[in-house]
């Protein structure tokens, strides 16, 4: 459905994105993650349409999308782009807005709204809406416009837990039940890990490793990938890269002293001293108490 070929983007004499190249399915979810000014934002407004490359293309269902150079209004009428700084016009009534974008009839709108949740917004104002609920007003107006693919830049960044929980599940509805496939940006792991099909990681405007998420979170291929996708630490001398989960107690391993016991819900983490090393590791159990010692074994699937 959607290939991105060789695209490069320049800023002065730097590039912002270089050589940056792959391939998305119907109905794929593709998550892109990286340190800020890695190009991830960029990349997304190039697919769109909004922003013009310097090298590469874009190619959308069989046909190259135009840059804001080579048409008169940016965008392609088939991909939408939700930016993190989305706005709605001040003290209109909802449903005003959502009806200057609506190309579908009143059955398919009202579909649209029952999954972004907000057919009890309609009749409000948009000054008297919070951000999430802006948010979800906002993604449907694009969705009105009867997109199939929608480019999501940073959703999360700026919700509440129960908002979040909210516009996660708006976007596996909106997968699910209209077929549309889906690109998002995200410095949070655990916001892509579970949703990805396929993830990239750029740094400095290139791909430094791309593949399914579990692949990239096991077999980073090296320490700043590592950190894009949770906490890690690295073996000298051994390469290997472990997570948390990787380290357990046991009966005869790696000598350390517990410094902290921090309680996360459903289970602990314990931060450990190990020789020169700090570690942590996870628990279910509370036993543990500061200045404790344990022996730590170390599994891992490197």
């Amino acid at each position: 459905m959607l290939s991105v070929e060789g695209i490069g983007r320049k800023k002065a004499d730097s590039w912002i994105l270089r050589n940056i190249s792959f391939k998305q399915g119907e109905g794929q979810h593709i998550a892109i993650a990286g340190e800020t000014g890695s190009g991830k934002s960029t990349l997304l407004k190039i697919i769109a349409g909004l922003v013009q490359p310097d090298e590469g293309r874009v190619i959308y269902e069989g046909e190259r999308v135009l840059g804001p150079d080579e048409q008169l209004i940016a965008g392609h009428p088939k991909i939408a782009f939700l930016s993190q700084h989305f706005e709605l016009r001040n003290n209109y009534w909802v449903y005003e807005v959502l009806e200057y974008a609506n190309k579908l009839s009143e059955q398919e709108a009202r579909e649209i709204f029952h999954i972004c949740q907000i057919d009890h917004l309609l009749k409000r104002r948009t000054t008297e809406l919070s951000g999430g609920e802006k948010q979800r007003i906002a993604t449907a107006r694009l969705l009105v416009n009867s997109p199939s693919l929608l480019l999501l830049d940073e959703p999360y960044s700026n919700l509440d837990m129960i908002h979040k929980q909210t516009m996660k599940q708006l976007l596996n509805d909106v997968s699910e039940k209209l077929g549309i496939s889906s690109i998002l940006v995200s410095h949070e792991p655990a916001d892509i890990l579970s949703w990805a099909d396929h993830l990239m990681l750029l740094k400095d405007g290139e791909i430094v490793q791309q593949g399914s998420p579990e692949y990239l979170y096991r077999n980073p291929v090296n320490e700043y990938a590592a950190g894009l996708l949770g906490k890690y630490y690295y073996m000298p001398g051994t390469d290997l890269i472990i997570r948390p989960e990787n380290i357990h107690i046991a009966d005869k391993g790696i000598e350390a002293v517990v410094k902290k016991k921090i309680f996360l819900g459903s289970h602990y983490e314990y931060i450990v001293k190990a020789g020169e090393a700090e570690l942590s590791f996870y628990s279910d159990s509370d036993q543990l108490r500061e200045k404790d010692y344990v022996k730590l074994e170390i599994k891992t699937t490197n």
